[in-house]
């Protein structure tokens, strides 16, 4: 092994480790990959994605309530973010369907915090807002769907 590979470190240069590591990987030389930092890199890419998947859901529910409970401000801004979130949520349950079961879990945190940044944002009182979140799973993914609207 060249001393240029040999320096070669996880904690050093991320960006080399994960190259290096993946050309080793590729060539099938298995014992030579770093396989507990390898493990670790790819837990947190699903941690990430899930983390992702709320994040959005949560952006997405705050417009819907906005757009729901102060008609007199929609904005094209409001539609274009709930638009942006659909389109990225969507790829994330496609290029990950085992999510789908994560957004199960995480609607209800989702929506709580989605409850208080709306409350915040639009000076309303959580009080005004459902206690439970009004819209199904199909509606939030509803590239039509905009509460208040026939």
């Amino acid at each position: 092994m060249n001393a240029k590979i040999a320096d070669i470190s996880y904690e050093k240069d991320f960006y080399a480790w994960s190259i290096h590591n993946a050309a080793l990987l590729k060539q099938g030389r298995i014992s030579e990959i770093d396989i507990k930092n390898i493990a670790e890199e790819l837990e947190s890419m699903g941690k990430r994605d899930k983390r992702q998947l709320v994040n959005r859901f949560i952006v997405l529910l705050v417009h819907l309530l906005k757009w729901e409970f102060q008609p007199e401000n929609r904005s094209s801004g409001w539609k274009g973010s709930m638009i942006e979130q659909r389109r990225r949520v969507n790829q994330l349950l496609e290029d990950s369907p085992s999510l789908n079961t994560e957004f199960d879990n995480k609607l209800d945190y989702a929506y709580v915090e989605a409850l208080k940044q709306a409350s915040i944002e639009t000076g309303l009182d959580t009080s005004v807002f459902p206690r439970q979140c009004p819209y199904s799973k199909a509606q939030l993914l509803d590239d039509e769907f905009y509460p208040g609207e026939k």
